[in-house]
């Protein structure tokens, strides 16, 4: 019997235009790569007994996973507000490139505030329903925004505020 979880709260349906273009090829692939998967698991299906048939079982496997994220890009993109126009304003909003200066080393960081579905730490992209992003949300230049990480109190400036 599994555990109960109370379903997770829905993430903000903006997205950048970049993003949506992203998904958008991202479920194209995928229906290529399932064509290419299903042709995989007839092949290994015909093959006989299925039961010790590690090809058949990791093709099933795969197309599962495959089909989830399909149907996932299916229900959550037409739900998608694309935020096409960016403020104008010196305040940050969605979209906004922000430099943060780390009161503790003097170190400066840029993140760029998006959308739950685009958001990528590698390139700095932190989604709007962050902890982090929370903070930030209508700030001006030059005020302070104070965090808990883990067990300490982090301070940062705000420095630079910019939109694409």
């Amino acid at each position: 019997m599994g555990r109960w979880r109370p379903p997770a709260e829905k993430s903000s349906p903006y997205i950048t235009p970049a993003g949506f273009a992203v998904l958008e090829q991202e479920q194209k692939d995928l229906w290529l790569r399932r064509r290419d998967v299903v042709k995989a698991l007839a092949a290994a299906a015909a093959e006989g007994d299925r039961s010790e048939n590690a090809e058949y079982h990791y093709r099933k496997k795969e197309l599962g996973g495959i089909d989830r994220r399909i149907h996932y890009l299916q229900k959550r993109m037409p739900e998608l507000n694309i935020v096409r126009e960016s403020p104008k304003t010196n305040r940050v909003f969605f979209g906004a490139w922000v430099t943060l200066e780390n009161d503790a080393d003097d170190s400066d960081t840029v993140y760029r505030i998006v959308g739950a579905d685009e958001a990528d730490p590698k390139k700095n992209s932190i989604s709007m329903d962050s902890p982090m992003a929370k903070a930030l949300l209508k700030k001006t230049l030059g005020d302070e925004i104070k965090l808990l990480t883990g067990n300490e109190k982090c301070l940062f400036f705000i420095t630079a505020i910019r939109y694409e």
